[in-house]
């Protein structure tokens, strides 16, 4: 295992984390009868793997109690990092939110608290598709997390798909180590402005859903295969069932890049995945990967990508294969809604 700073004022971490999402929430990832969460666990902490990431929305808190589970006495080995989601964003939403999490997850404190998405005073649209009314301002929310890191119940401050100017809002009020931020080959939006904006500002980048939940590990044949959960963000037909944006998509163009990526993967005999891995990791800002895992074997074959090196002329030829799905994609680093709607800004 590799380890980088996360961002300039963060602590050292893992160049790939342990997604805890899918340990905790069947209704979006789907039953498996062969879901072992200790084991997917205990296999990341023996592979050096340092950073687990969940979130109080994560199967309403479900994700929080296995990974608090499945660590036990190794949770003083590692890093815990959870989320707060945006309704709760209140001062007094904002201790009763951790203070659940710290239950939840049988620790004393949260290694590192991010703000799971924007929140806004007025009526805004939240991460799961739903209106809020409204909650408390950046500067009371930040208060409030101060708090709770003066009383060390929070070690470090992050946000989450935090966009440039919510970004630079923010730093105005207080601090933030990290934005954990979609970015994946297929998903580049960041790369406009958002990235940029971190690395100015010195704010690593944790980059969820590297594999685009799959499509990048070539475990599924066709699109129609992809289980419809997953088929909802922009690169999908607005008709698929669950989507919210309204565009036409770009299948086509995804599956033709998804192709191009599993020949480019074979022609040098390294795993599709690995290779994905490889090449975010190779991007300005990254400071770790989520990886997602319900069961050891998912982990292992992935673990490769902290290793590999693939080389400038590597990565030079997959930003290339990788480019018009980029362009078409645009500006928008919201995966789920309109560059109009988009929650990152």
């Amino acid at each position: 295992m590799q380890y980088r700073k996360l961002g300039a004022h963060g602590p050292e971490v893992s160049v790939l984390s342990f997604g805890a999402w899918q340990l905790g929430d069947p209704k979006y990832w789907g039953e498996d009868s062969e879901a072992d969460a200790h084991g997917a666990v205990r296999a990341a902490l023996d592979a050096g793997i340092t950073l687990f990431d969940t979130a109080e929305g994560y199967g309403n808190g479900e994700s929080e109690r296995v990974l608090g589970a499945a660590l036990g006495a190794d949770r003083e080995k590692v890093l815990i990092a959870s989320k707060i989601s945006s309704p709760h964003c209140t001062a007094a939403g904002v201790r009763e939110a951790c203070e659940g999490s710290l239950q939840r997850l049988g620790t004393d404190r949260i290694d590192l608290y991010q703000i799971h998405w924007p929140f806004r005073t007025e009526p805004f649209l939240t991460g799961y598709g739903e209106i809020s009314e409204g909650v408390g301002s950046f500067e009371e929310v930040y208060g409030g997390l101060k708090a709770l890191q003066q009383e060390g119940k929070i070690v470090h401050i992050g946000v989450s798909n935090f966009g440039p100017n919510d970004l630079g809002q923010w730093l105005s009020v207080g601090e933030a180590v990290s934005d954990q931020l979609g970015y994946n080959m297929v998903f580049r939006a960041i790369e406009y402005a958002v990235a940029p904006a971190c690395r100015k500002h010195g704010v690593g980048i944790l980059a969820y859903m590297p594999l685009m939940q799959g499509l990048l590990s070539g475990r599924y044949p066709t699109l129609d295969s992809i289980p419809p959960s997953r088929r909802r963000t922009r690169h999908f037909s607005s008709e698929r069932e669950g989507t919210r944006h309204g565009e036409p998509g770009c299948e086509p163009l995804l599956l033709h890049t998804i192709r191009e990526v599993r020949a480019f993967s074979e022609a040098i005999g390294v795993p599709m995945s690995v290779v994905s891995l490889s090449w975010l990791l190779a991007q300005p800002g990254v400071s770790s990967a989520v990886l997602g895992a319900r069961k050891a074997a998912q982990l292992s074959q992935n673990l490769l990508a902290a290793s590999i090196d693939l080389g400038p002329a590597a990565i030079a030829q997959l930003n290339e294969i990788s480019f018009p799905l980029k362009r078409h994609m645009g500006r928008n680093p919201d995966m789920w809604q309109t560059g109009k709607n988009s929650r990152v800004v």
